[in-house]
């Protein structure tokens, strides 16, 4: 176990107006108790309705736009060490921005599962910031530094995150769930409102099924759910919320099953160039 262990949718083109104007609106101290007074302007945590607050915590949520992707930066203020989770590879210099100028020392860059619209950014991350490792599950078939598993801790500074297999969508998601179980980030077995397709990549509507209700709807019902995509320009939910409004996932398992078999959804764009870059750590040409 690891001790750190363009033509754009209107709909997206609003959701990054959206992102951009939050990150530069004044933070309400009061509506944000966990943010610590003796914390740098530069070091305060993106504060928002719907954002868990954790004391000492640094979190961004950053998009996408092509894939719809949620990026997500979690820091420590005091020791500044870092992880990322979902990085996309036509971001990296807005991430790597970021992270210099927050005075963040990046430890993990992680992924929830091998993506197949969209290449990691992680292995070209890694040239750029030395030390930096990468994870993703040990079912995935991917190549990284850490291969995750059922119970490991990812951790930074005094945080961290703990691993729950979640094989469904593909064999090799996880969720992973802070320490305080305020915050879940569910890759693509959980979307708002939603859950990822299981019509290839090992795909499995019995497998997912279960790992949701067994991995992701045992946690408490106030517990921020942060998926990896969404589409609608929603930015988080609850587990209570999915549990209760979820369209498929309130489905009995024949309902559910049955559903999944039926979407008929064409073939990710990239998928052709998109898995095969991420079983190698996204550096297949660079």
């Amino acid at each position: 176990m690891c001790s750190v262990i363009r033509g754009v949718k209107p709909v997206q083109r609003a959701l990054a107006l959206t992102l951009r104007a939050r990150a530069g609106r004044p933070e309400n101290r009061r509506s944000c108790p966990g943010i610590r007074a003796d914390v740098g302007p530069q070091l305060r945590p993106f504060c928002c309705s719907g954002t868990a607050m954790t004391e000492g915590l640094l979190f961004r949520q950053l998009f996408e736009l092509e894939s719809s992707t949620y990026t997500y930066l979690l820091a420590d203020t005091e020791t500044k060490e870092a992880i990322l989770i979902d990085p996309v590879l036509e971001t990296i210099d807005r991430d790597l921005k970021l992270i210099q100028e927050l005075g963040l020392n990046l430890k993990v860059a992680v992924n929830t599962h091998c993506h197949a619209d969209h290449i990691t950014s992680t292995g070209l991350m890694k040239k750029r910031l030395v030390g930096l490792k990468s994870a993703i599950s040990k079912f995935s078939g991917a190549s990284a530094d850490i291969h995750l598993s059922e119970g490991d801790k990812i951790t930074f500074g005094k945080h961290l995150l703990t691993v729950r297999e979640t094989p469904g969508h593909t064999d090799g998601c996880v969720a992973l769930v802070s320490g305080d179980q305020s915050m879940a980030f569910t890759g693509d077995a959980l979307l708002i409102r939603g859950c990822g397709r299981t019509d290839f990549q090992q795909g499995s509507p019995e497998k997912l099924y279960q790992s949701v209700h067994e991995k992701i709807f045992t946690l408490p019902d106030q517990c921020l759910v942060y998926p990896a995509h969404d589409y609608l320009g929603q930015t988080s939910s609850t587990v209570g919320e999915e549990r209760k409004f979820n369209p498929r996932l309130t489905k009995s398992l024949e309902e559910f099953v049955k559903i999944m078999n039926n979407l008929n959804l064409p073939k990710p764009r990239k998928i052709d160039v998109s898995v095969p870059a991420n079983l190698v750590c996204g550096v297949h040409e660079v």
